[in-house]
């Protein structure tokens, strides 16, 4: 695993390195972290939060936790919170460097203003259409709007009774005049400000007037003291833009945005637009349903915030384009587990064993080592008894050869306790396997038999007068393609039918009964679970599986 002890590099850092030898900034490095407040977050955003996070920390800097909350029609407290506290469990802290785009919204407009007074903005009445219309294409120039030479006086005059509420939503906008023929589409008049009357979740009903994303997003950068203003790749060509306005506006030192590749990942969908398709179209159990690869989700499957931030820093970050797999994930996510987790014996898919020779009162105590590897993690009592339960999949009643479990006349070991032998099966009358009638080796000591044999296989167990009823939830990857926005079909096409089995009758070893929310266990020879932090009750806790042990998934695609 990780230790995040030494600083990962990138060009990003390099160009920050180059800074600051070169003496720009003052020596200092400011950077921040600008979320929309209308939707949740997702993996693709752990990766900006732990590199702005990670670049402030590792040079002294600052980081705020910025809300780009410019369109109140979409904004939501809901999502304001889920977004700080998503951030604070990965492991960032922002202290007093949290703000909000709307607290600037004054500013906003005095720069609004001052770009109308020097000729650079003007008001436009066209129609949403008809400024689609005249913007032109990637080969042809875009036309000159009827009010693009309007006078200053009447531009601010427009402006400034747009803002008192004189006119309806989509009457005017505020648009940039640069250049209708730019082959920078981006470049082309884009719109400043638009109406809206509508109340806003962070500053109420004072404004009317909104400012669009990248008049704010740069002109809230350069207000905050932002050094290296760090996006994703398809915010490139908005740099145009973001260049035009800082300089238009007019900044001593004004601040640089550098772009990188944005995390994409095999298996899954990062577009805000298509998640929230999966959970109103009911597909997932909410945004933070486990299968999603939203934050709220991979906390609630049992992900990490140490693995999420060391699978970050392995990723890298480049300028190239890459979609990741999700086998790497997955195995970051098993090597912390692995070193943190305790091992549990539970049973899935239960079948009750009966060992007739043993006494029916007898109960045994079993010491069992809560990990085989860390000693200093202690060990617990596990109780043993004539009737117990194994996994279906550990018995065959017809194996091959190669099959060491158990089956008819077979032995194995179950693990850390006795040799058992499978003498008889019974069956319901559907011809299901329900109960299976063995006996153990009474002369065996200290899991050696006492004539020397060999026993291959060794499975788990839990003792069936003990062992507790839980419900556990097997979860996989969501879609069965690695590319599902890159195909020609419906999402119901794609979908993963076992990306959620739910086993209703799992048995667990008693001490589990008391897990809480969000402990992890290491179920053997099964997978990594947590007890899940939504649906878990004292007493009564759910299981999610969040991995398997070993990467099953490549090999069964016919990927390895």
């Amino acid at each position: 695993m990780n230790t995040e002890t030494e600083a990962p590099r990138n060009f990003i850092r390099e160009i920050i390195d180059k800074d600051l030898a070169a003496g720009k900034n003052n020596g200092q490095v400011q950077t921040r972290f600008p979320p929309e407040p209308n939707g949740y977050l997702h993996i693709g955003h752990a990766k900006s939060i732990c590199l702005n996070f990670g670049i402030a920390r590792d040079y002294n800097g600052v980081c705020t936790l910025r809300f780009d909350d410019t369109n109140p029609e979409k904004e939501d407290q809901e999502y304001i919170d889920a977004i700080k506290r998503d951030v604070a469990w990965l492991g960032f802290e922002w202290g007093d460097n949290l703000g909000h785009a709307s607290d600037y919204f004054d500013f906003l407009y005095e720069c609004a203003e001052k770009l109308i007074e020097k000729g650079k903005a003007y008001v436009d009445e066209q129609s949403a259409e008809d400024m689609r219309e005249n913007r032109g294409t990637l080969t042809e120039p875009g036309r000159n709007s009827p009010y693009r030479d309007r006078s200053v006086e009447e531009n601010l005059d427009l402006f400034r009774r747009m803002k008192a509420g004189e006119f309806e939503d989509g009457k005017m906008v505020l648009r940039a005049k640069i250049d209708m023929a730019s082959p920078v589409m981006i470049l082309r008049d884009p719109a400043l400000y638009r109406i809206r009357h509508i109340s806003h979740p962070h500053v109420g009903d004072k404004w009317c007037i909104y400012p669009m994303y990248d008049f704010t997003h740069c002109l809230s950068d350069a207000y905050e003291g932002v050094t290296h203003s760090l996006c994703t790749l398809e915010f490139e060509d908005n740099r145009s833009i973001y260049d035009w306005v800082i300089e238009q506006v007019g900044f001593d030192n004004p601040p640089r945005q550098y772009e990188f590749s944005r995390l994409n990942l095999e298996y899954a969908i990062m577009s805000k637009r298509y998640l929230n398709q999966l959970v109103t179209d009911g597909i997932v159990d909410g945004w933070d349903d486990p299968r999603m690869p939203t934050i709220g989700g991979m906390r609630r499957r049992g992900f990490t915030a140490a693995s999420i931030r060391d699978f970050c820093q392995r990723i890298g970050v480049t300028k190239s384009a890459n979609t990741v797999e999700m086998g790497v994930l997955e195995n970051v996510i098993r090597e912390d587990l692995n070193e943190i987790a305790p091992r549990a014996m539970a049973v899935v898919d239960p079948i009750k064993v009966v060992i007739e020779n043993y006494p029916e009162d007898k109960v045994e105590e079993f010491d069992i080592p809560n990990h085989p590897g860390k000693p200093e993690m202690g060990s617990r009592k596990v109780p043993f008894s004539r009737e117990i339960y194994i996994d279906r999949s550990d018995f065959m009643e017809d194996p091959p050869k190669k099959f060491f479990r158990l089956g008819p006349d077979r032995e194995v070991r179950l693990r850390m306790a006795h040799f058992i032998k499978c003498n008889e099966v019974i069956k319901d009358s559907s011809g299901t396997v329900v109960e299976l009638r063995c006996t153990y080796d009474t002369e065996a000591v200290d899991g050696k038999t006492a004539d020397g044999r060999k026993v291959k296989g060794i499975i788990h167990w839990v003792s069936a007068k003990h062992g507790k009823n839980v419900t556990v939830r097997l979860y996989d990857r969501l879609f069965n393609v690695p590319n599902p926005l890159g195909e020609d079909k419906e999402f119901s096409e794609l979908l993963n039918p076992d990306s959620l089995i739910q086993m209703s009758n799992a048995v667990v070893e008693p001490a589990l009964a008391d897990a809480e929310p969000g402990d992890h266990y290491q179920f053997e020879r099964t997978g990594y679970f947590v007890a899940d932090e939504k649906d878990s009750r004292p007493g009564a806790p759910v299981f999610n599986r969040t991995v398997t042990l070993r990467d099953t998934w490549a090999r069964e695609k016919g990927k390895g």
